[in-house]
Order: C-alpha cells, then sequence, then structure tokens
C-alpha cells in the first residue's frame, strides 16, 4: 500500500516520564494524605505535591511507586523552576475500595459546610411614624354602609339579645354609627363647599406657576429674531459719515463758579 500527501499521518504521541532517578528526601504516606488528596483510580493514579501544590501523576505502580519530575507552578513561563518533590517515593498503604468509600463518605459532608445560597432581603419600606400618618377623612356614605352591615351582622340589633327582665338590649356600637353618621351628614354642605373652595384655589395655583413657564418659551420663539434686529441696528451704512448734523456740544451748560 503506498502512502499519497493527502492521507493523514498518525500525530506523534507524548511518551510517559520514565526515569531511575529517585529522591532522597522521605516517602509520602498515602494514608496521611486526605481523600480528596489523592487519586489511585486504576491507570490514573495522582496525587497533591506536598511542596507545590499542584496535582501530580504516579509512576512505577507495580514497582516503586513514585512522583514523575514536575516543575512548579511557574510551569510553561519564562523562568520555570524544578520542584524539589520531583521523583519523591510514594508509599500507597490504601487499597483503592477504601479510598472511594471515604471519598464519596466525604461528600455529603463538604456539601454540609458549605455555605447557602444568600438571598436578598426584601425592601420594605419603613412605616411613616405616628406624627405623620394622615387619617383619611371619612364621608358619610362610607359610615353608612359601615351601620347597614353592622345592622345585619349585630345581634342586638336585630332585637335578638334580651336582658334578665326580658327587654332588648341596645348596641352602644349601632347608636355610635349612627350619631356618627347623621353629624356627618349634617356637616356634608359646609365639607363639600370647603372641597370646591380648595379645589378652586389649586386651579388658580396652578395658572399662576404654569404663567411663567408660558412666558418664558415665548420670548424664546421670539429671541433669534430680537438678536437679528440689533446685530443689523448696531451697523453702519458704507460711506462717508453725514456732515450736516449738529455737533455735541463740549462745555458744560453751567460755567465753573
Amino acid at each position: 500500500m503506498t502512502t499519497t500527501s493527502a492521507m493523514p499521518t498518525a500525530r506523534k504521541r507524548r511518551r510517559k516520564t520514565r526515569t531511575k532517578t529517585v529522591s532522597h528526601r522521605s516517602p509520602i504516606v498515602a494514608s496521611t494524605l486526605k481523600a480528596n488528596e489523592i487519586d489511585l483510580a486504576p491507570g490514573k493514579e495522582h496525587l497533591v505535591c506536598p511542596d507545590c501544590s499542584t496535582w501530580c501523576p504516579i509512576t512505577g505502580m507495580l514497582g516503586t511507586p513514585k512522583l514523575v519530575p514536575h516543575n512548579t507552578r511557574r510551569a510553561g513561563t519564562t523562568d520555570p523552576r524544578r520542584c524539589c518533590g520531583s521523583n519523591r517515593r510514594v508509599t500507597v498503604d490504601v487499597e483503592v475500595d477504601a479510598w472511594r468509600t471515604e471519598l464519596v463518605e466525604a461528600v455529603p459532608t463538604t456539601a454540609s459546610r458549605r455555605a447557602t445560597k444568600v438571598l436578598p432581603k426584601p425592601k420594605v419600606k419603613p412605616a411613616p411614624a405616628a406624627s405623620q400618618v394622615k387619617p383619611a377623612p371619612l364621608s358619610a356614605e362610607q359610615v353608612r354602609q359601615a351601620f347597614r352591615q353592622h345592622q345585619q351582622q349585630c345581634p342586638a340589633c336585630k332585637g335578638e339579645v334580651t336582658g334578665r327582665d326580658g327587654q332588648r338590649l341596645p348596641c352602644r356600637d349601632g347608636e355610635r354609627l349612627a350619631v356618627t353618621f347623621l353629624r356627618l351628614l349634617r356637616q356634608e354642605p359646609k365639607r363639600r363647599i370647603v372641597r370646591e373652595f380648595f379645589a378652586r384655589e389649586r386651579q388658580r395655583f396652578d395658572r399662576q406657576y404654569a404663567a411663567p413657564a408660558k412666558r418664558t418659551a415665548e420670548w424664546a420663539a421670539v429671541l433669534p429674531a430680537v438678536q437679528d434686529a440689533d446685530t443689523r441696528r448696531v451697523q453702519l451704512p458704507v460711506g462717508d459719515a453725514p456732515t450736516e448734523g449738529r455737533s455735541v456740544p463740549l462745555e458744560t451748560l453751567h460755567p465753573a463758579r
């Protein structure tokens, strides 16, 4: 079979780091690491290097496990540095099943320590002070409706409540509502006159304050024509100045004493 330029070529695979060099430092014991700092999945053995805190592969799992040579967090820069934990031996004294069990059990514990989502508190308008509360004025119609509703629900107003002597007991609430209704009904003409007076005054104030704004708009409309007339007024005609005009007296009318 002949190969042509159009046929794809296989990409060069990255070879695994293999070296017989072993660090003289004490080995890393897997049981002293946290469950989330080591990965013992078959074929994907990694752990967090205690020196540079980076995930580093473990090589030689069938013989002498050790960390592969790696750089510090400055890897990929113009000044990389080799980590002192490279080629450090690893003592794997934890079974894969036990590590997986510990990792699964640690997930709910970590989730319970995680802070919950902070919900913003709704912005509630503060209640006005007692001196700022303005009571709504009652009308005779509102009191009449409240009185009718009270009569329909109150047993005393219906005559169903009697005393020990068999006499009907009066309803204090009904009497108070009836008195209030009669008082507002008598004051209704005077209240209507006051409301009409304030309505007329409000309309007059609105017209008074709206007039300056209207006048300003009118002046702004004629301002270009006025400026043009002023400009033409100060211009002198072409030619010599008139000589027939009388000269302005330079002496005062009253001689000095």
